[in-house]
């Protein structure tokens, strides 16, 4: 048995800074900005969500912008084979922490590790 739920909607941005797209999308969904610099490298900007509400998160990219969608577990293996049981096929394991995966439809998405300290409410349970 196993756990999942959406947690993070990922904000891709082609852009050289992540400051003026979080200044936009702090003031479009009327979030405050957490940081615009989440580990010190520049890739990750995050506003102030509400423990229920999923974590919005802003990365610098080099594809196209758009947005993924990331999946919390707290069985990595287990989630990813049953994606992949309804459609999905893995596409990187990156930096040892989470698989990048696409949806049947040519979607991306991410499953991660639970990402807040309380893995919360509106978890799916898994046999």
């Amino acid at each position: 048995m196993h756990h999942s739920r959406l947690c993070t909607v990922v904000i891709d941005c082609k852009v050289d800074d992540l400051k003026d797209a979080a200044t936009f999308w702090s003031r479009a969904l009327n979030k405050r900005i957490a940081t615009v610099d989440q580990d010190g490298d520049g890739r990750y900007a995050e506003l102030v969500t509400e423990a229920d509400e999923p974590i919005i998160l802003l990365q610098r990219v080099e594809h196209e912008s758009r947005v993924h969608l990331d999946i919390e577990t707290d069985n990595l293996d287990a989630e990813v084979e049953r994606l992949e049981q309804l459609g999905a096929t893995r596409i990187a394991f990156v930096r040892d922490r989470w698989w990048v995966m696409q949806a049947p439809s040519g979607h991306r998405f991410c499953v991660v590790r639970p990402q807040r300290e309380k893995f919360g409410p509106h978890l799916n349970r898994w046999e």
